[in-house]
């Protein structure tokens, strides 16, 4: 297929809030749509299969970078227990349904604590060292996303080098680096690397986020555990749908790039950044749900629906395939 995303703006699968340094660097390209009260319709902003890789059966699983000494038990209970259950429940899928053939499911694959220190500042190149060096044996990597979750004061960059001094005495590039970046809007990421276990090469599917809180990440709630379980949410739908895209980018404007792409916009991006691009205020569009047959709530983000051209919340309606 011809490539005809990226003369529409630059490849994007970073999770930023539209009104910060990070927002404007990312969104600065794309070509939106008009806005109205109360978020209208905008069919020119639906999701295109390009004919990628999605994962209809998904299996996800939590890493605690810093391990126990930076993480309470509190956020970790509620964030093993929100995302799993946002990720599983039957009308926020419903919703998921339309880009796939049959019905998308997620299986949790259980959560571990991670000793090791981490810098301050946490880059692209260190989040795929980590990933490099994760164990994944137990798990089919092809429809597997690990996920890795920074602790409180830790910065994420989208990319940048790691050298501080090098980040500190250059100016320009100290800008820039810092455009991209959890102090600046950037919630997290989800991307992948290949790697060769012996003589077989294997993919390793991944989604990094920061600890939400102040002015570090996307904040809509005021518990950190909400946000972070909102990224992460908007993040593994995005992997869901979108796997590949990773290898769409390091493809850049060569032919044939797009062939990565799996349900993506030309004029807004992947599934959960349209509405963020297009909502007036964060609260549009992260929200506590009630989840199916229960009282309970999770914290999510609304993910762009072509059935209604806008973000849609859970549905006792399932949506066919777009």
């Amino acid at each position: 297929m011809a490539s005809t995303v990226t003369s529409a703006g630059t490849l994007s699968n970073v999770a930023v809030h539209p009104a910060t340094k990070a927002g404007r660097r990312y969104r600065s390209s794309r070509k939106t749509a008009a806005r109205a009260a109360g978020l209208p319709a905008a069919p020119g902003l639906n999701l295109r299969n390009f004919g990628g890789r999605t994962i209809e059966h998904l299996t996800f699983t939590h890493r605690y970078l810093g391990g126990a000494r930076r993480w309470s038990a509190g956020d970790v209970a509620h964030i093993d227990w929100a995302l799993p259950a946002a990720m599983s429940d039957r009308c926020l899928n419903n919703v998921i349904a339309q880009y796939y053939d049959g019905f998308p499911t997620s299986t949790f694959g259980g959560s571990k604590l991670v000793d090791g220190p981490l810098p301050e500042r946490v880059s692209r190149s260190t989040v795929e060292r980590i990933v490099a060096s994760t164990d994944t044996n137990g798990f089919d990597t092809a429809a597997t996303v690990f996920c890795f979750f920074l602790p409180r004061d830790i910065v994420l960059a989208a990319e940048g080098d790691d050298d501080e001094t090098v980040i500190r005495l250059n100016t320009a590039l100290r800008e820039h680096d810092e455009a991209g970046d959890s102090k600046h809007g950037l919630g997290g990421y989800h991307g992948s690397i290949h790697r060769r276990r012996g003589s077989r090469k294997e993919t390793i599917y991944y989604a990094v986020g920061v600890y939400d809180e102040g002015t570090n990440g996307i904040v809509a709630f005021p518990e950190p555990w909400k946000n972070i379980c909102a990224v992460f949410y908007h993040e593994l739908v995005e992997a869901r749908t979108d796997p590949d895209i990773e290898d769409a980018i390091r493809a850049g404007g060569s032919p044939g790039a797009d062939r990565f792409l799996g349900w993506y916009s030309p004029r807004g991006g992947e599934i959960g950044d349209i509405p963020l691009e297009e909502a007036f205020d964060l609260t549009d569009v992260m929200k506590e749900v009630t989840l199916t047959g229960s009282r309970r709530k999770v914290p999510v983000q609304l993910m762009w629906s072509n059935a209604v051209s806008g973000p849609e919340g859970p549905t006792s309606r399932r949506r066919r395939p777009a």
